[in-house]
C-alpha cells in the first residue's frame, strides 16, 4: 500500500473511531445515567428504558443510511462522512447538557431521545460512507486488510470509552459519577468530533468514485438500488447474525457480566477493555487472510462458530467468578466474532456498482441493524425481566444459524474489480431498457 492509501485509510478511520466512541459512550456509561433520567426503582427497569432509547437510534439508522448514503453517492464519499461527523458532534453535545429527571422530569429523557435520533441519522450514514471510502481507497488485492480498519477503528472508539470510564472510576466516587462524571466522556467525544470534522475537509476523494460518471441522474437514488434488491437483501441476511453477536459481546457485555453475573463494575469495564484490545488487533489478520483464501471461508467459520458455541459461552460467563474466567469466555466469542467484523464492510461494497455502492451498503444494512443489532441489547433484558434468560442465547445463535445458510450460497467477492462491477450494472441497465 503507498502512502497516499495509508493516508486515506487513517483519516477514514480516525473519524470512524470518534464517531463510535460516542455512539458506544452511550451503551457504556448508562448504567451510571439511568438512574439520572428515570424515576428510581429496579435497575433492570432504568436499564431497560435507556435501552429502548439506545434502540431507538438504530430505527433511525434506515433514514440516515437513505439519506445519507444518496449524499455520499451523489456528492461524493468525502460530503458523506464531513456531514455523519457534525451530526455526531451534535448529538454529543445535547447529552452533555441534558437535564436529569430532578430537574426537568421526563424533559431530559426527550432531549437524550432527540441525541440519539441524531445519532442514528449519523452512524446510518457513516457506517457505509466509511465502509465504501475505505474498500475504494484501497490496492484491489489488499481491500479486506484494509476495510479492516473500519471495526480497528470502531473498536477503537470503544475502547477509548472503556479507558475513559476506567480513570473516571479511579478518580471519581460512585456518587460523583453517577452525578455528573458520566457527562464527561460526552464532552470529550463532541471536542474529539470537531477535530475529526477539519480532518474530513481536508481528505481526498476516491479514484473510483471520480472516474465514475455514470447516470448521473440516477445516483444515490432507491430506483437504482432496486436494481440491485438481490444484492440489498444478500446485505440484510449476511448482516443479521454478525451484528447480533457483536453487540451481545461489545455493547452488552459489560452490562451483562455486572447485571447478570454479578462482577463489579469496574472488572466488567476491565474484561472489556482488555477483550476488544485484543478483538481490534485480530481485525486486519483477518482481513489480510481473507485477501488470500477469500471472505467466504471467514463468514462461515464465524456462523458456525455463533450457532453452536453462543449458549455455552453465555452460560458459562453467567457464572463466572472473577476476572480472568469473564475475560478467557470474551475472548474466545469475540475471535469468532472476528470472522465477520473483519471483512463485512468489503463484501458489502464489493456487491455493488460505484453510483449507488453508498447507498447499497448503507440503506440493507442499517434496516438489519435496526431489526437484529440495536434490539440485542433491549431482547436481552427483556428475557432477563422475563426470568428466561437463556432464551436470549438461543436467540443469538439462531440468528447466526440464519445468516449461515446465506454465507454457504452466496458467491466469492475476493476478487472482484469495482469497476468491473460497475460496467456490468451499466450492461445490465442497457440491456434491460
Amino acid at each position: 500500500m503507498g502512502r497516499q492509501h495509508w493516508k486515506r485509510i487513517w483519516v477514514g478511520s480516525a473519524g470512524n473511531m470518534v464517531e463510535w466512541f460516542d455512539w458506544f459512550v452511550y451503551a457504556s456509561f448508562a448504567t451510571y445515567f439511568a438512574g439520572a433520567f428515570f424515576p428510581s426503582g429496579n435497575p433492570t427497569a432504568q436499564l431497560m428504558n435507556t435501552a429502548g432509547i439506545f434502540a431507538v437510534g438504530f430505527f433511525m439508522r434506515p433514514v440516515g443510511g437513505w439519506l445519507l448514503g444518496r449524499v455520499g453517492d451523489r456528492k461524493g464519499r468525502k460530503a458523506a462522512l464531513t456531514l455523519t461527523v457534525t451530526l455526531m458532534s451534535a448529538s454529543a453535545v445535547l447529552i452533555a447538557v441534558a437535564p436529569t429527571y430532578g430537574v426537568a422530569g421526563y424533559g431530559g429523557a426527550l432531549v437524550l431521545l432527540v441525541a440519539r435520533l441524531l445519532q442514528g441519522l449519523s452512524v446510518g450514514g457513516e457506517y457505509a460512507a466509511s465502509a465504501t471510502y475505505l474498500t475504494e481507497a484501497s490496492d484491489p488485492g489488499r481491500r479486506g486488510f484494509a476495510s479492516s480498519f473500519q471495526y480497528v477503528s470502531m473498536t477503537a472508539g470503544q475502547i477509548v470509552g472503556l479507558g475513559l470510564q476506567i480513570v473516571l472510576q479511579r478518580t471519581l466516587s460512585d456518587d460523583a459519577l453517577h452525578s455528573y462524571g458520566w457527562r464527561i466522556p460526552f464532552v470529550v467525544g463532541a471536542l474529539g468530533a470537531a477535530v475529526v470534522f477539519y480532518l474530513r475537509r481536508t481528505m481526498l476523494e476516491t479514484e473510483v468514485y471520480e472516474e465514475d460518471a455514470s447516470h448521473t441522474e440516477e445516483r444515490g437514488t432507491l430506483r437504482a438500488l432496486w436494481r440491485h434488491r438481490r444484492e440489498a437483501f444478500l446485505v440484510v441476511a449476511l448482516t443479521m447474525g454478525g451484528t447480533v453477536a457483536y453487540y451481545t459481546y461489545t455493547t452488552y457485555l459489560t452490562k451483562y457480566l455486572s447485571n447478570s453475573a454479578g462482577l463489579s463494575k469496574e472488572t466488567a469495564t476491565l474484561v472489556s477493555f482488555t477483550a476488544l484490545i485484543v478483538f481490534a488487533c485480530l481485525q486486519p489478520l483477518a482481513g489480510a487472510l481473507s485477501d488470500r483464501i477469500g471472505r467466504r471461508p471467514l463468514l462461515i467459520t464465524f456462523a458456525v462458530g455463533s450457532t453452536f458455541l453462543t449458549v455455552p459461552i453465555m452460560t458459562l460467563l453467567k457464572h463466572a467468578d472473577g476476572y480472568w474466567p469473564a475475560l478467557g469466555l470474551a475472548l474466545l466469542a469475540l475471535v469468532v466474532v472476528t470472522g465477520y467484523t473483519s471483512i463485512n464492510a468489503c463484501v458489502k461494497a464489493e456487491l455493488f456498482p460505484t453510483g449507488v455502492r453508498a447507498l447499497g451498503v448503507a440503506l440493507p444494512y442499517a434496516i438489519a441493524n435496526a431489526l437484529f443489532g440495536g434490539t440485542a441489547e433491549y431482547v436481552a433484558l427483556w428475557f432477563k425481566k422475563g426470568g428466561i434468560e437463556s432464551g436470549f442465547y438461543w436467540y443469538v445463535a439462531g440468528c447466526a444459524a440464519v445468516s449461515l445458510v446465506v454465507y454457504v450460497t452466496m458467491r466469492e467477492t475476493k476478487d472482484l474489480d469495482l469497476a468491473r462491477v460497475a460496467a456490468r450494472a451499466e450492461s445490465s441497465v442497457t440491456t434491460a431498457s
